[in-house]
């Protein structure tokens, strides 16, 4: 069975998402129950899949990387999330948040922080969620003061990728008390070496438990004047743009997961016998996997529509938050058909539809809850 074909894809992503399938099934695959089971950081992975080109290449070719467009991110994660997903999000964190330096940072900045990100020497991060909240960008309470030539910042982050492992992070924090709220937030480069920057990884997670978030500490953290990323006040709406991209490729990440679960449910009601009869030639057997394929292309036709209205800059907020919520809801979808219809079997621990159950339940909630998505897709067609 063939889920993720290339027809839907342009022409210019194919040979990508080739490259991505090959290295899934050689580095990923067989390498996803060990990691799930151990919890430990994939780096023998990590360090493939820099070598290979897949990793940190949306970064721009004048700092190093390769300039992938978001088709192409999006066809890697499809090919790598289907693998495995938490050593396929620790890939596509290695660079998180170094978009928005490419996009808004100084030319000194690029050149210092992101080339050893595209050229794949360092890992970076971006540390916005903290531990009393997550989708209200606006209601954050970590601060940045400006004292001399410095900024200084305190408060905490949670839930960040690579806090522990990356070399530097970008940090959002509150530099302003004006009345409009939306205005009162920047972006700051952090380096993980600063003194007062002291990181954690948090408590053993249920899924994706090849990828390591942390808990970090900001206490009198000091950062030059020039660490600022563009404009002060302007972090929220650097975020909005930057998040409008991210969340048609946490789409793919989706996508790749429910490709996996309607793969597992089709081979294992196809190898099963009940009654004096094959398992598949129940109508209510058919009927699940029928709903499963109509849910899964469903959502990955308007997944690819919205990447294509996203890098066009046709009212990308309203189409990412469409294909968000439509992909990580239609791969809970396939994940319970899925484990109902493998029975008793569905719960052992060392079954792929088993890890994919528990995976599926996080997109949903990254990169802005589906319930807050929701409240965009209505905003923005008003």
């Amino acid at each position: 069975m063939e889920l993720l074909d290339e027809s839907i894809l342009p022409a210019d992503a194919r040979d990508v998402k080739q490259d991505a399938r090959e290295f899934a099934a050689e580095h990923i695959a067989p390498n996803a129950e060990a990691y799930f089971r151990s919890g430990d950081y994939p780096h023998d992975i990590l360090e493939a899949g820099q070598d290979a080109g897949l990793v940190a290449q949306d970064l721009g070719t004048e700092v190093g990387g390769r300039g992938l467009s978001l088709a192409q991110t999006l066809a890697i994660a499809e090919e790598f999330f289907r693998a495995d997903g938490g050593i396929a999000l620790t890939l596509q964190l290695a660079s998180f948040g170094g978009e928005i330096v490419e996009r808004y940072g100084t030319d000194e900045q690029k050149e210092e922080y992101l080339r050893p990100v595209a050229e794949c020497e360092q890992l970076t991060g971006l540390a916005v969620s903290e531990p009393q909240t997550g989708s209200d960008l606006a209601g954050m309470t970590t601060t940045a003061e400006k004292q001399g030539d410095e900024w200084v910042l305190d408060g905490e982050k949670y839930w960040i990728g690579n806090a522990v492992e990356a070399d530097w992070v970008t940090v959002y924090a509150k530099t302003d008390d004006a009345d409009d709220r939306y205005s009162n937030y920047s972006l700051f480069v952090v380096p993980t070496d600063t003194e007062g920057y002291d990181a954690e990884h948090i408590p053993e997670k249920m899924a994706f438990r090849a990828s390591k978030q942390g808990h970090v500490v900001l206490d009198d953290c000091r950062v030059p004047e020039s660490n600022l990323v563009g404009t002060e006040g302007t972090g929220f709406y650097m975020l909005a743009e930057f998040f409008n991209y991210g969340r048609v490729v946490v789409g793919g990440h989706a996508l790749g997961l429910a490709a996996a679960a309607i793969e597992e449910a089709w081979d294992f009601v196809h190898d099963r016998e009940a009654f004096g009869r094959d398992v598949n030639e129940f109508q209510a057997v058919q009927h699940d996997l029928a709903e499963m394929l109509i849910e899964f292309e469903r959502a990955r036709a308007l997944n690819w529509r919205a990447a294509e209205k996203v890098e066009a800059g046709d009212n990308p907020g309203y189409w990412s938050a469409l294909a968000k919520t439509t992909s990580t809801e239609a791969a809970v979808e396939c994940a319970e058909r899925a484990m109902q219809l493998h029975g008793g079997r569905s719960i052992f621990t060392d079954r792929r539809v088993a890890r994919v159950y528990r995976d599926v339940r996080v997109p949903v909630i990254y990169e802005g809850a589906n319930a807050v998505q929701r409240n965009l897709i209505y905003r923005q067609r008003q």
